[in-house]
């Protein structure tokens, strides 16, 4: 049976965690003398911790309640408190699914936590049996799994399968959910060891806000809450947040053109002679396999398109943002340019 409790590290279980002057007082009229700041001007005075406007916006857009919200500097302040709140330091172990997003790596190195990997298989899917013996570990906590993937753009199959039969923490990482229309955001009340990531960045078009928000259970969002820095968003951002939300018919409209301009560019993409492979996607971005990888790169940078190389990640490929209908003309104009 899940206990959450035994998975969360004891130091976390018994800290205090800081409380603001906002904290204390939540009212936004007043003379305020709590909080050492700077009484004149117009960014003097600290952000709502419990950033309630923009949890509440969230709520009604993704019809989840409030207290399963947790809003941060981005998915990588999520990604680094999973493995604060639930990885002891050079104990615990947590798994990723390769190729897949770099982050989450990094923060294992920086928590000190032994990441162990598992490769997809041809089709970038996880292949269950080397999952299943993968996780024979008893040390692994944590498991991160991002959906539809980073660099390769398909969802993953048979997360769902994962999040019942591990008796940890499961993290699926749902950045590019909007493009793909799937989600087990409405998994979070069946399954108490799973949390969804998403994020503002991609198909709300605020990767500068730095807006990332994690759902879960009540439980584990008070965890989230207890360990992070008391004013994680600052001001100007979280206006922006609240004021993108505001805007579903600009957000509707920007997410459709991208899904259109994705299928465009795939079939152009696909008739180039150096293109050996254009991989599905359901993201807002194409991998595709080439005949030379670096030169392709190097010679679009040189006409000032700048694209990402995955050689190394993904043999021979490159993985191309989907970006407005003048930049993927001018892109696909300049790969005709270029000797395959």
């Amino acid at each position: 049976m899940f206990n959450l409790n035994t998975l969360v590290r004891p130091n976390i279980l018994a800290l205090e965690a800081y409380s603001s002057a906002r904290d204390e007082f939540s009212g936004s009229e007043g003379i305020f003398l709590d909080a050492n700041e700077n009484p004149f001007g117009n960014l003097n005075r600290y952000p709502d911790p419990l950033q309630k406007e923009l949890k509440q916006k969230l709520s009604a857009i993704k019809s989840v309640d409030t207290g399963n919200i947790f809003t941060g500097n981005g998915s990588d302040e999520a990604i680094d408190l999973c493995f604060r709140i639930f990885c002891k330091p050079g104990k615990d172990k947590a798994l990723i699914f390769t190729p897949t997003y770099g982050m989450y790596e990094v923060s294992a190195n920086v928590n000190n936590i032994e990441l162990i990997k598992v490769e997809l298989d041809s089709n970038f899917q996880i292949d269950s049996d080397t999952a299943k013996d993968a996780l024979e570990d008893n040390m692994i906590k944590l498991i991160f799994i991002c959906s539809p993937n980073n660099p390769t753009g398909n969802t993953i199959n048979n997360v769902e399968d994962i999040v019942k039969s591990f008796n940890g923490i499961v993290v699926v990482d749902e950045a590019y959910a909007d493009f793909s229309n799937t989600s087990l955001i409405d998994k979070i009340d069946v399954y108490p060891n799973l949390i969804i990531l998403q994020t503002l960045s991609k198909s709300w078009g605020l990767a500068a806000a730095r807006i990332g928000i994690a759902f879960a259970s009540a439980d584990i969002i008070k965890l989230f809450n207890k360990v992070k820095p008391p004013y994680n968003i600052s001001r100007l951002n979280y206006t922006a947040a609240v004021d993108a939300l505001d805007k579903l018919e600009i957000y509707k409209l920007q997410k459709s053109t991208i899904i259109s301009e994705r299928e465009k560019l795939t079939a152009a993409l696909a008739n180039l002679p150096m293109v050996k492979k254009v991989y599905p996607s359901q993201a807002n971005f194409l991998l595709i396999q080439v005949t030379d990888a670096d030169k392709i790169y190097n010679a679009l940078a040189a006409k000032n398109i700048i694209i990402r190389n995955r050689n190394k990640v993904v043999n021979n490929c490159l993985r191309i943002s989907v970006g407005t209908p003048q930049e993927n003309q001018e892109l696909v104009a300049a790969l005709k340019t270029i000797e395959s």
